[in-house]
């Protein structure tokens, strides 16, 4: 268990910078976990210790009092100062941390010795020393297992960054193509409709080819796919409508690139371009409660090719939904009378920082 930390980190490749490898400690959960694991420790050294019976109650009581205060303390010491240690490097953060947690150890073992009973814990003449060396030995394997976390945290993140990176890569020569036959079918027809189409593409792949983030807002991706709808509108003309119902709310969302456009694209192929008179593609975005949905809905073509050409696309974004929200995504498609529908819904907000 790792408390206090999640899935949003400021990351540095430099690994001589601690890049935040120790925990907030002053969340909620944190201070449970080392509340638990501290009375923990209180029962099995008084278990082990105790001469009057199975429990020793009056020193449990106060062996926990002793741990809580020496363990809060350290918890409070490193919790305020986290800015600060933000950019230090990985020793200088485990020595400042170690340094702290001897120092409040040994504090509040003198004060143990000034104010318990005698009697009550074994406060022999080298009490202060064993308590300190208890502490950082303790501390010690905690600083350690907080930096293997943080860089298994980092290898995951680089992981899925790569894993990512290659799920875009397959969409992008395949748009590029298509995009690209659209615009060659003007050339000859109208060949100034066509230049305006080559600089509309230019703009939209600058916006895409440029952009290294693994998440983007749904405003900017649906400000690409009307780019790329610009494109197929000239081709299509008047076959192609559109009808759109984005609200406002969902614009903040952020949503992995080119997730919509190849949606768009299969609704084109596979639903407008077969009819003679072609048709209209719905699109619907809002948000509900804490999820935000996208309905792409176009009319349907039945054919087994069609259908295998759109579940490739279909794979290749839940791999990447998956990837960055879990099991908090959800994509499905639905049939009903001469309607398809494709329905994404996925976390309204998420702490992922892939920048």
């Amino acid at each position: 268990m790792n408390p206090g930390t999640g899935p949003k980190q400021t990351l540095k490749s430099d690994e001589g910078h601690s890049a935040n490898f120790m925990p907030d400690l002053c969340q909620v959960t944190a201070v449970l976990f080392l509340l638990l694991s501290t009375q923990l420790f209180a029962l099995i050294i008084t278990l082990i210790t105790s001469k009057k019976g199975l429990i020793d109650w009056e020193f449990l009581g106060l062996l926990s009092v002793y741990c809580h205060c020496i363990v809060l303390s350290c918890a409070t010491v490193i919790c305020q100062s986290r800015p600060w240690l933000a950019n230090r490097s990985v020793r200088l953060v485990a020595a400042y941390c170690l340094s702290a947690i001897i120092a409040v150890s040994a504090l509040f073992s003198w004060m143990f010795t000034r104010i318990i009973p005698s009697g009550s814990l074994p406060l022999e003449q080298d009490f202060i020393l064993r308590s300190v060396l208890i502490s950082a030995l303790v501390g010690g394997i905690l600083l350690r297992y907080f930096y293997l976390q943080h860089q298994w945290r980092l290898q995951k993140q680089a992981e899925l960054r790569a894993r990512l990176q290659a799920l875009q890569a397959r969409i992008r020569p395949h748009f590029l193509f298509n995009s690209m036959n659209s615009i060659a079918s003007l050339v000859t027809i109208d060949p100034e409709r066509a230049e305006e189409a080559i600089l509309d593409l230019s703009q939209l792949f600058r916006a895409t080819l440029n952009n290294q983030k693994m998440l983007i807002t749904a405003e900017e991706e649906l400000e690409l796919c009307k780019r790329y709808l610009n494109i197929e509108g000239l081709r299509l003309g008047e076959r192609l409508k559109l009808n759109w119902q984005v609200s406002d709310d969902i614009k903040a969302a952020r949503i992995p690139p080119l997730s919509l456009q190849p949606l768009l694209e299969n609704a084109i192929y596979h639903g407008i371009q077969p009819l003679t008179s072609g048709g209209t593609i719905d699109v619907k975005a809002f948000c509900k409660d804490n999820s935000a949905y996208i309905m792409i809905s176009n009319p349907f073509v039945p054919g087994p090719s069609k259908s295998q050409g759109n579940q490739i696309a279909l794979d290749n974004i839940r791999s990447r939904f998956s990837a960055i929200f879990g099991q908090d995504a959800i994509i499905k498609t639905s049939q009903l009378d001469d309607c398809f529908t494709v329905t994404l819904r996925f976390p309204k907000k998420i702490r992922y920082d892939s920048d």
